[in-house]
């Protein structure tokens, strides 16, 4: 049942990675590239000031602390623990697969990268619900940077998966802690 789960998560990603044009290339190099979402990290941070004032460093404590958990288990615990090979260091198909700016590290599973984004996605759609009807959104940008490390060669569809399952479960506990930690204080409108 696994080798051919296995197959399949191959297959999907080969169909994925091989519709690709220099084009097509620099822009989800550019969607993977962290740096690209400056602007979109600076609104937050202005949206988050104007909204919540001094209650703000809460809410990026709990970013931080959504990225610091979704990072630390997906790279520390289970790359290493899986030891699944990222789709450019897979001698069945690494000569099949387009890799646009390097291939990273040497293990996939699960993607960081999708973890940390749909980490964020899911604490600020939990902190910013009430104040904003475009939270959503923070979901299709997570998808997108997910997405995005198929199309530059470095992860299967199964690691975005799993990465998005972290991100999520990372996002909605790491919430639940500050909400409750802040309400004790009396210092929040989350």
């Amino acid at each position: 049942m696994l080798d051919l789960l296995d197959q399949f998560d191959k297959q999907l990603f080969l169909h994925f990675n091989s519709g690709h044009s220099s084009l097509s290339d620099q822009i989800w190099q550019s969607i993977t590239y962290s740096p690209t979402w400056t602007p979109l990290y600076g609104l937050l941070l202005f949206f988050m000031v104007k909204t919540f004032k001094q209650d703000s460093i809460f809410i990026v404590a709990g970013i931080l602390l959504v990225i610091l958990a979704c990072d630390q288990f997906t790279s520390s615990f289970m790359k290493p623990y899986f030891g699944r090979l990222r789709p450019c260091y897979d001698v069945s198909i690494g000569h099949l697969v387009n890799v646009v700016d390097g291939c990273g590290g040497r293990y996939g599973f699960a993607s960081g990268h999708s973890a940390n984004s749909f980490g964020i996605a899911m604490f600020g759609w939990f902190t910013f619900r009430r104040y904003w009807r475009g939270t959503w959104l923070l979901f299709v940008w997570a998808s997108l940077v997910a997405f995005s490390r198929i199309m530059v060669g470095v992860h299967y569809p199964g690691d975005i998966l799993a990465g998005a399952v972290v991100g999520l479960t990372f996002g909605w506990i790491i919430f639940k802690l500050t909400e409750k930690f802040t309400s004790k204080c009396g210092w929040s409108r989350l």
